[in-house]
């Protein structure tokens, strides 16, 4: 049987790579869809016949309340995460989302629809260096330490850190943001996996915008674009710059038990649902080499890449040679039957490797209760988007952990001056004056 496997192996293999794609682009792209979707199927029928489900045992870890050390690094084993003193780790968290990336609608931010047009209007307003002056205002005072004592103090073990290609470069032509040494500038993750590594937490690193784009929506960084799976000089030259990027931040992490996971791409293509969807292999062919180029630097973290919807989206693990990841979800329906039966769905999988729900909301009908039991019966990780936002409603949203009061006021990027937008991005966004629990925490806390 595994003779087999390797066989469509070094099919899988030539199909999924890039340089397959740049000539006879509309014939070889039908038969690679007719041909590897017969070869999905006659491996699903192999595995579901023919290879066991593990189930690991190990003891639950222990609460952390002191900093992590090198005996808390991650590793997997069929579908449970362990660390290095042999003991299982359930990951349960919050994203810091609109910190290090901005989605409008949870952000002090008005007349902007997406982050680059944000930093657009600021830098044709203001120039390139008092622009970044103002998002650097902005990051200084969205997540502070404050924040992350009070997710420690919440009992949350993890936090997702969603960020975009643009905190490390100033375009999408691969001009580096330097530090005052002159060497590329990781200082925000730097800062945020050392305090979180002090208090306990980790940290997963999720690229929410690659270059180029990997979906059409706002929290890529722009809305309308997908331009890192397209088959083009100009595209694939996005897909150096985004393994670029990671290698750098991997060789910069290896080694950091406070890590937990390289979350590869957020979303990609977002509403692709089927191998069949044209622009899916050419993701997986991504995600492919984004993972060798990695484990060229770092052999020991975590990846996870996502299914978004539904796990179909990704190959069985074994079967294209990942090793050492994470399967993760996003959940945002509208029914307690229909996430059951997603959930059902999703743990029959051959794949034998964790499930994370990367982001949820209950959505709909749906409820925090439903779906929190649902997770925490199946031992998935999970994280919860988001911790932190405002707009009107949001100190009783359960989009949020804690919310804006009443009295917030957006900045108008189009508009109000260099320091309007200081004042309203410096103090009046830090969230231990002006920020208030929602709410939701206190529907969720016995389940963490």
């Amino acid at each position: 049987m595994f003779a087999i496997v390797k066989s469509l192996q070094k099919c899988y293999y030539k199909f999924t790579d890039i340089s397959f794609f740049q000539e006879d682009k509309k014939m070889k792209k039908n038969t690679l869809s007719r041909v590897f979707s017969a070869l999905l199927c006659l491996v699903l029928m192999i595995s579901a016949v023919c290879l066991p489900v593990y189930a690991d045992n190990g003891e639950k870890a222990a609460e952390k309340r002191g900093a992590i050390t090198d005996e808390d690094m991650l590793h997997t084993k069929g579908k449970k995460i362990y660390n290095k003193r042999g003991e299982e780790v359930i990951l349960r968290g919050v994203n810091l989302g609109t910190w290090l990336i901005h989605e409008t609608w949870m952000s002090p931010i008005s007349n902007s629809d997406d982050n680059i047009s944000t930093l657009n209007t600021l830098t044709e307003r203001f120039g390139v260096e008092k622009a970044y002056e103002l998002i650097n205002i902005y990051e200084d005072n969205w997540i502070t330490e404050y924040d992350l004592d009070k997710i420690v103090e919440l009992g949350f073990n993890c936090v997702r850190v969603p960020f975009w290609f643009r905190n490390f470069y100033y375009d999408d032509k691969g001009t580096k943001i330097l530090d005052e040494n002159g060497e590329w500038d990781f200082s925000r993750l730097d800062w945020v996996v050392s305090e979180c590594s002090k208090r306990g937490l980790y940290v997963i690193l999720d690229l929410h915008g690659a270059p180029g784009y990997q979906n059409n929506k706002d929290h890529c960084g722009k809305i309308g674009d997908c331009g890192l799976f397209k088959l083009t000089k100009q595209a694939e030259e996005w897909r150096k710059l985004t393994i670029e990027l990671w290698v750098a931040i991997a060789e910069r992490f290896n080694g950091n038990p406070a890590v937990a996971m390289y979350d590869l791409l957020n979303e990609p293509n977002c509403d692709v649902s089927s191998y069949l969807q044209k622009n899916n292999l050419v993701t997986i062919s991504v995600y492919n080499r984004l993972y060798k180029a990695i484990r060229e630097v770092d052999a020991d973290h975590i990846m996870t890449m996502e299914g978004i919807w539904r796990l179909y989206n990704l190959p069985a693990p074994w079967f294209i040679g990942w090793k050492n990841v994470v399967y993760q979800l996003h959940f945002y329906d509208n029914s307690n039957f229909k996430l059951s039966i997603l959930v059902f769905m999703a743990k029959l999988y051959p794949y034998n490797v964790p499930l994370y729900i990367g982001e949820f909301k209950p959505m709909g009908s749906a409820t925090w209760d439903h779906v929190m039991t649902l997770f925490n019966n199946s031992n998935f990780s999970w994280t919860i988007w988001s911790y932190k936002g405002c707009g009107e409603g949001a100190d009783k949203s359960d989009w949020y952990i804690i919310g804006s009061k009443s009295n917030f006021e957006r900045a108008d990027i189009k508009n109000d001056d260099f320091d309007t937008i200081a004042r309203k991005w410096g103090a009046a966004i830090r969230s231990e004056d002006n920020y208030v629990d929602t709410g939701l925490y206190d529907t969720v806390k016995d389940f963490i």
